[in-house]
């Protein structure tokens, strides 16, 4: 069963593996904010429209010393081949068994993943959550950096 994660709480750690052919965790950005984007599908359209526009100006999220992180059911092989065909300059992460999806409360009913996004302070502390009830949309850029602006200020 999801637990709800909200602001305040501590974000639960992880290791999954990823695109460049390692394993990542969350513990290994301590001390830097992190941008934890939940995502439905490799390929699809309004998710790589997301994942396009957080890749264009990744730049802002450079700026603010902040580590893009996207995540969905995929495995590593479909990752690799998505962040090949777009160029993506930041890893994608495989939650086969929707594991972390789960610990972080983004799977709706059935089990499918919810498009959803968490900032994560240097400390590991969940700064902002979003949640989507149905993935048609995304978080804008500016919303994310005007999020992470007020807990690097």
């Amino acid at each position: 069963m999801s637990r709800t994660l909200g602001v305040g709480d501590a974000a639960p750690d992880f290791e999954l593996p990823g695109t460049g052919d390692r394993r990542y965790t969350l513990a290994e950005f301590r001390g830097r904010p992190v941008v934890l984007v939940f995502y439905p599908g490799d390929d699809t359209p309004v998710c790589t429209k997301q994942l396009n526009s957080y890749n264009d100006d990744l730049s802002q999220f450079d700026d603010l010393n902040a580590q893009v992180i996207g995540i969905s059911a995929q495995d590593v092989d479909s990752h690799e081949s998505f962040s090949s065909k777009h160029g993506f300059n930041f890893p994608l992460l495989a939650d086969t068994d929707k594991a972390v999806a789960g610990e972080y409360g983004t799977l709706g009913p059935i089990g499918f993943p919810r498009r959803s996004v968490f900032i994560i302070d240097g400390d590991g502390v969940i700064r902002y959550a979003h949640r989507a009830i149905a993935g048609l949309t995304f978080r804008p850029v500016a919303e994310l950096v005007g999020e992470l602006e007020k807990i690097t200020a």
